[in-house]
């Protein structure tokens, strides 16, 4: 008998919640531990898993977001579409949104099966319930109402697209979201020699420019004990870049890379940029088995242009990935002509979402989804020809 159970806690995960074979540490305990311990003020994650009479062959992240309109309007944003998309969100969001994945983090990092045991229609079909068990317990509790549910961040080629019925049935629509920047390690590149060599020579040019730049910049990797003591400057320099991006769904915890740090351990990778002994940059990356992900970045705005330092940290994560051997390095979306410039690639993403309330139409969600994610015009570079 196949059935599902939703957990609230990390604690209340059953052991074979790490034990069942999937390559994504953002599925495992330790990195939801620290998530747990340290998420955005308004984003509540549950864990769903599906069982087969008493065995777990598939799981699920649900995350409840509540959209505080401070949090999402940065200073930055421009004052007609923040009026604007205030009203937007005010009206049509006005409650909470659930979300299976990661909204923190680009990527399908939100559910896994054990294909052998379990169909996609039987696996689907018991989330969908623990959603809807989701959505009465939030009413219950907190008394707030769901408004949207989404599906995130699925690559053209994923076999989420291949369930039709499920979407129709459930009234979801598909959306193009801005395309997931992927760093494809060759077999030749055995140093970041290799790399650099590969560039045409005005890539070369770039590179030798942007280090030349940064010649004063010492960075290093910190320890526990150092992202513990430097926790306060570290915020601040995540705080410029992201009140940057003008629109946004969350806020980090002040102790967030703290305790993933902790959780993970040489799982979690962050590198400090000092200019005379002062920390005026950082980069972190998460081991994803043979996918390097970026995570959190962040710097002084004066440092960035004279230092060229956000051109130098793409060179360094790039680097970190060829000498340690990984496939890939997932750049993330954002910023996706300079991070063509170094390499990457974009890939397609699209998410499945609707509206709640049927009196709302989906093109009415569309242009929200459009607003709150736009998918940019930009220019791909292609430094190796």
């Amino acid at each position: 008998m196949t059935h599902f159970k939703l957990y609230h806690s990390t604690s209340d995960l059953p052991d074979s919640w790490d034990a069942l074979t999937t390559h994504d540490v953002f599925l495992k305990s330790p990195f939801l531990k620290a998530l747990e311990a340290s998420s955005p003020n308004n984003i509540s994650t549950f864990y769903l898993g599906v069982f087969k009479s008493e065995i777990l062959v598939g799981i699920a992240i649900i995350q409840r977001v509540e959209m505080y309109l401070d949090d999402v309007f940065r200073k930055t944003s421009n004052k007609f579409f923040k009026k604007c998309g205030k009203y937007l969100i005010s009206k049509i969001v006005k409650g909470n949104a659930l979300i299976i994945g990661n909204l923190m983090h680009t990527g399908q990092h939100g559910m896994y099966f054990n294909s052998e045991a379990i169909t996609q229609d039987d696996f689907l079909n018991q989330l969908s319930q623990g959603l809807k068990a989701l959505t009465q317990t939030v009413k219950k509790q907190f008394q707030k109402k769901i408004r949207i549910i989404a599906f995130k961040d699925y690559f053209e080629d994923d076999w989420f697209h291949l369930n039709e019925s499920f979407f129709k049935n459930h009234k979801l629509f598909k959306a193009q979201a801005q395309p997931n920047m992927v760093f494809d390690i060759k077999n030749d590149w055995q140093t970041p020699q290799d790399y650099i060599t590969a560039f045409n020579k005005k890539y070369r040019r770039r590179y030798k420019t942007a280090r030349k730049k940064s010649q004063n910049i010492v960075c290093r990797e910190l320890s526990l004990e150092d992202v513990n003591n430097s926790s306060q400057e570290i915020y601040k320099l995540y705080e410029n870049v992201s009140d940057n991006a003008g629109v946004n769904s969350f806020k980090l915890h002040k102790a967030h890379f703290y305790h993933l740090k902790k959780e993970l351990n040489n799982g979690f990778k962050i590198f400090g940029y000092y200019l005379n002994e002062e920390l005026v940059g950082f980069y972190s990356l998460i081991k994803n088995y043979n996918k390097l992900e970026t995570y959190f970045l962040g710097y002084k705005q004066e440092s960035q242009h004279e230092y060229q330092m956000y051109l130098n940290m793409l060179f360094d994560m790039a680097s970190f990935g060829i000498e340690n051997k990984y496939n890939q390095v997932i750049f993330a979306r954002t910023a996706m002509e300079i991070k063509s410039s170094i390499g990457a690639k974009p890939k397609q993403m699209q998410i499945y979402l609707k509206h709640t309330n049927n009196m709302f139409a989906n093109t009415i969600m569309k242009l929200v989804v459009k607003y709150a994610n736009p998918v940019r015009d930009w220019d791909e570079r292609h430094p190796f020809s």
